[in-house]
């Protein structure tokens, strides 16, 4: 009897080691189940981001989707920081 639990252990143990290597198929690739947050595409309005909702992970908020939004708002504000064109100086004359 003990020769049979102790043949059945040696199988249990070189089942694992085989499938360990990957030989028996390998992990599906992982799932990001988080919603992403809906962003309008073209300019942002303050209303747009009074209503962004990000999703909530084990560490607070997704830094991936914060860092996406951050990206996006800097790049608006750089391509409207612009230097004004004279037509669009106000000049107050007395």
């Amino acid at each position: 009897m003990e020769w049979a639990i102790s043949m059945l252990a040696v199988v249990v143990l070189g089942f694992a080691a085989v499938a360990s290597t990957g030989r028996l198929g390998e992990m599906p690739g992982t799932v990001t189940d988080t919603p992403q947050p809906h962003v309008p595409d073209g300019v942002l309005m303050g209303d747009d981001l009074r209503g962004l909702r990000f999703a909530v992970v084990a560490r607070g908020y997704s830094m991936q989707q914060v860092d996406e939004l951050i990206d996006r708002l800097a790049t608006q504000l750089d391509d409207s920081a612009a230097p004004p064109s004279p037509a669009e100086t106000w000049t107050y004359v007395d």
